[in-house]
């Protein structure tokens, strides 16, 4: 493959991370606008936002299925177009039911964006034969930049949610389109696509889930737990349980999602060097170490150190595991990336949900040591990437061996 061709593959990947930052962004900080306008309580929004994640969920699975059967190229733009089309529908509700019906159905096609662009990035990394898929996950940060500085700029003109939500969304889906050309001609070969949906091999054999995938999707559900709950609790621990002001706590999560961005910008040349695996299992003891500080120390100083240790250990940990996931198999590589993406993200919905249960029984630094436990268990786990790579050669090899089988 031309140097060249493969280059714009990846920028076009990169774009496509992007695009689903910012369309997710996008409507994250315009909730306070449509919920005043809906008129409806935080209870009643939080239970909406579940329809949103349960709606991610479904998208997942579909697009991973998708993209084995029709392959990345095709399955990624439409889902950039569709997204970004659906953007728009948040912005247009006046009462909870009908806005209940546009999160469902934005958040579907949002996860069906993350799982296509996850696959897509998986043939970019296997045609490089290097690390490269913690820098696609850091350029999703950028999005969420983009976003918050795209809605300043709004309220400052006046703009309604719904033009802002519009334009923003007119705009990704010339993005979605204008980068489609760039990708990789990922369409699977037909007996791939027979392998992917069950069916009979031409070896005769039925090709299964792994036992690793579901391993990998464990992990990715503690990992992404852990995430989710230092997003809605590093600030409320350092305004609740040490004291700080309120313009002090907020650079408790700025430390954490700091940290977590570079770390994803370092990670890749770290995999390239010492392996995914070493990521991994150092990755997360890091981040138990991180947490464990944040949880038992007395002063803000040292919380603050904590969190950031806490983002930079996590920062690698979940694209190994997408990585390992598509590269386990070549004619399942969708539906494995969505089913470790897909468990992953229910981890992450739950994770601010556990976090606030265990509140009612202790303290909640204390409750953050449930972070250090999980970190500590996907440390002692990782080594199923080493049996993901042993597993995804016999699968190639037994590949092979039917070729030329059918071809004697």
């Amino acid at each position: 493959m031309e140097e060249r061709t493969l280059r714009s593959a990846r920028v076009a990947t990169f774009v496509y991370f992007v695009l689903c930052g910012t369309l997710m962004g996008t409507w994250v900080v315009h909730i306070p606008a449509i919920e005043a306008r809906v008129g409806i309580s935080h209870a009643t929004l939080g239970g909406l936002l579940v329809l949103l994640g349960l709606g991610a969920f479904a998208g997942m699975q579909a697009a991973g299925r998708l993209s084995d059967r029709l392959g990345a190229r095709v399955v990624l733009p439409a889902s950039g177009v569709l997204c970004s089309a659906a953007l728009v529908l948040p912005g247009l509700p006046h009462d909870p039911w009908t806005l209940a019906g546009a999160l469902l159905v934005f958040g579907f096609f949002n996860g069906f964006l993350d799982v296509s662009m996850n696959a897509h990035a998986v043939h970019v990394e296997k045609a490089y034969d290097r690390p490269v898929m913690s820098a696609f996950h850091a350029t999703f940060s950028v999005g969420g930049v983009i976003a918050a500085l795209v809605a300043a700029g709004a309220a400052s003109a006046g703009l309604s949610p719904a033009v802002t939500l519009g334009a923003s969304g007119a705009v990704g889906i010339v993005i979605a389109l204008v980068s489609a050309r760039s990708l990789l001609p990922s369409a699977p070969a037909p007996e791939l696509v027979a392998a992917a949906e069950g069916e009979e091999t031409p070896a005769g054999k039925r090709r299964s889930t792994p036992g690793s995938i579901w391993i990998l999707a464990v992990l990715a559900a503690m990992v992404m737990l852990a995430e989710g709950a230092a997003n809605d609790w590093s600030a409320l621990h350092l305004k609740n349980s040490l004291g700080a002001p309120a313009s002090t706590a907020s650079f408790g999560y700025g430390a954490f999602a700091a940290a977590m961005t570079t770390g994803r910008l370092l990670a890749d040349r770290i995999s390239g060097r010492f392996g995914p695996l070493a990521v991994l299992r150092h990755g997360a003891i890091m981040a138990a170490a991180g947490i464990t500080i944040a949880a038992v120390s007395p002063w803000i100083w040292a919380a603050f150190a904590g969190w950031a240790l806490f983002g930079l250990g996590l920062s690698g940990c979940v694209p190994q595991l997408f990585s390992a996931a598509g590269r386990a198999d070549a004619a399942t590589a969708g539906a494995n990336v969505s089913r470790v993406a897909g468990i992953g993200y229910l981890g992450m919905l739950s994770g601010p949900a556990v976090i606030g249960w265990l509140t009612h029984f202790v303290a909640l630094n204390h409750a953050f040591l449930l972070l250090t436990v999980l970190c500590v268990i996907t440390a002692a786990a990782a080594g199923v990437l080493r049996g993901v790579a042993d597993g995804s050669r016999e699968v190639a090899r037994s590949d092979r061996r039917s070729a030329v089988r059918d071809g004697s």
